[in-house]
C-alpha cells in the first residue's frame, strides 16, 4: 500500500499515544493482512514520517514484501522527496548536507549531528524564494529520525513552524510543527519489478502558508 497520511497522524502506537495511529486504522482496514516483520505494534511499517509530517509512506502487506522494501531502502533504490519551507535565503540553488545523525546525548527525545553517529545525506533544491524564507524540494539518500529537520537545523535554516529544531517563527499564521511534506514516492514493486511513482499534492495547509509567503 502506499498511504497519504494527513498531518497531526502518528503512525504507530508508542508510550503516551497508543490509538488513533495510522496503524490503529491499517489493523481495521486491513486485518491480519501486513507484514509481521516489526512486530504487533508496527505491522507493515516499512518507514515513518514524523506526526507533523504530512504525505506519502509505503505500506507491506506481507514479510516477501518488507523484505524487498527495507532493502531498497538501504540500498537506496527507492526515491523519497519532499517539498519543505526553511527558514532564511540560501546562497546557493543547490547543495548537500552530509552530517552523521544521532539521538541527542543531553536530550535523548532529540536527534542531532553527532560525531561518530550514523551517515546521513540530504540533498536539497531550491525551488522558490521568498526573503526570509525558501520552499525547498528536498532528496533522502538516507532515512535517519527527523533527518530532514536535523540536517536544516544544522545548516542555520530550521523548518518553517519546527520549534524543536529551532523553527519558532512569528508569522501570523497557525502552523502545527514543522512544514514539510513527503511529496513524492519511487519504488520498484516487489514481485513484477515494476517502476511505481506516486506523487501526493501540497496539501491545503502546505498551500496556504506559502500564499502567505508570497504576499511578504
Amino acid at each position: 500500500l502506499v498511504i497519504n497520511k494527513p498531518k497531526g497522524l502518528v503512525v504507530h502506537p508508542a508510550a503516551g499515544h497508543q490509538d488513533d495511529t495510522l496503524v490503529n486504522g491499517l489493523l481495521y482496514a486491513m486485518g491480519d493482512d501486513l507484514s509481521g516483520i516489526n512486530g504487533e505494534l508496527r505491522p507493515g511499517i516499512v518507514h515513518r514520517i514524523d506526526k507533523d509530517t504530512s504525505g506519502l509512506l509505503v505500506i507491506a502487506k506481507n514479510d516477501f514484501a518488507h523484505n524487498i522494501l527495507s532493502e531498497g531502502l538501504k540500498t537506496h533504490s527507492i526515491d523519497r522527496e519532499y517539498m519543505a519551507v526553511a527558514i532564511g535565503n540560501f546562497r546557493e540553488d543547490s547543495g548537500t548536507v552530509n552530517k552523521p545523525i544521532d539521538r541527542n546525548p543531553k536530550d535523548r527525545k532529540k536527534m542531532a549531528v553527532v560525531a561518530g553517529g550514523r551517515e546521513a545525506i540530504t540533498h536539497y533544491t531550491v525551488e522558490e524564494r521568498f526573503g526570509q524564507y525558501t520552499l525547498l524540494r528536498v532528496k533522502l539518500e538516507t532515512g535517519r529520525t527527523h533527518q530532514i529537520r536535523v540536517h536544516m537545523s544544522s545548516i542555520g535554516h530550521p523548518l518553517l513552524g519546527d520549534e524543536v529544531y529551532g523553527g519558532k517563527s512569528n508569522l501570523k499564521i497557525h502552523l502545527d510543527g514543522q512544514t514539510l511534506h513527503a511529496y513524492r514516492l519511487a519504488l520498484t514493486h516487489p514481485r513484477t519489478n515494476e517502476l511505481m511513482t506516486f506523487e501526493s499534492p501540497l496539501p491545503e495547509y502546505f498551500e496556504k502558508i506559502l500564499e502567505k509567503l508570497r504576499r511578504l
